[in-house]
C-alpha cells in the first residue's frame, strides 16, 4: 500500500513543494512543467503488457533509458531548458525509487 502512495506523492506532491521552494516567482509554470514530464510515460504504450506493477521502468522503456537520462541531464544545464531537464530527471528519480521498492 505504501508503494503507490510514495510513487504518486513523488510525482504530484513533491514537485509542487519543489516549485514553491525553488521557483517561487514562477511556481505555477514550474509545477505544470513537472507534471508535463509525466508524458515520458507514453513509452509504456510500446510495452507488452502496457502496465506491469513488477517491472522497473528504468532501463526498460525507451524514454527511461540511459541515453534519455543523459539527454535530460544535459537539458538541465542551460537556463532556458533547466526546469524541463530537472522535471524529467525528477520523473526518472521517482521511478527509480519505485524500482528500489520492488
Amino acid at each position: 500500500m505504501a508503494r503507490p502512495i510514495i510513487h504518486y506523492g513523488c510525482h504530484f506532491i513533491l514537485p509542487l513543494i519543489i516549485a514553491l521552494i525553488f521557483f517561487p516567482k514562477q511556481w505555477k509554470k514550474t509545477y505544470l512543467i513537472f507534471l508535463s514530464a509525466m508524458l515520458i510515460d507514453l513509452d509504456h504504450i510500446l510495452a507488452d503488457p502496457i502496465f506491469d506493477p513488477n517491472r522497473c521502468s528504468i532501463g526498460f522503456h525507451m524514454l527511461h533509458s540511459t541515453y534519455a537520462i543523459i539527454i535530460y541531464g544535459v537539458l538541465s544545464i542551460p537556463k532556458k531548458t533547466r526546469i524541463v531537464g530537472l522535471a524529467l530527471l525528477w520523473h526518472i528519480f521517482t521511478d527509480q525509487i519505485d524500482c528500489w521498492m520492488l
